[in-house]
């Protein structure tokens, strides 16, 4: 799944530079993560709030069947899954530490 932060940060009328700066990273930190397009959940959270988007709207959209991107957050956490089976894994985690 291709990723478009550059694009929805300019959309939302911001720099890469003013969001650096509110999620505590330098430019060309944020650059490279841009450029690289594997950023974590995590970071891609802390992008979406700054630029006051939902995190999906960091990815382009998807056509076609068959494909499958779950984004998860639990107590603070986020999960990516990409099959049934890592999200039957995340799923099986969570219980685990729910005690289920």
């Amino acid at each position: 799944m291709k990723l478009r932060i550059k694009e929805a940060i300019k959309e939302q009328g911001f720099t890469v530079q003013s969001v650096a700066d509110k999620i505590g990273k330098s430019k060309q930190s944020l650059h490279g993560i841009i450029e690289k397009g594997n950023p974590t959940i995590n970071t891609l959270s802390d992008i979406a709030d700054a630029i006051n988007v939902p995190i999906n709207r960091l990815y382009e959209e998807v056509t076609g069947e068959g494909e499958l991107t779950a984004l998860i957050q639990y107590k603070g956490d986020f999960y990516k899954a990409s099959t049934i089976e890592e999200l039957e894994q995340i799923v099986e985690k969570i219980r685990i530490e729910k005690g289920e």
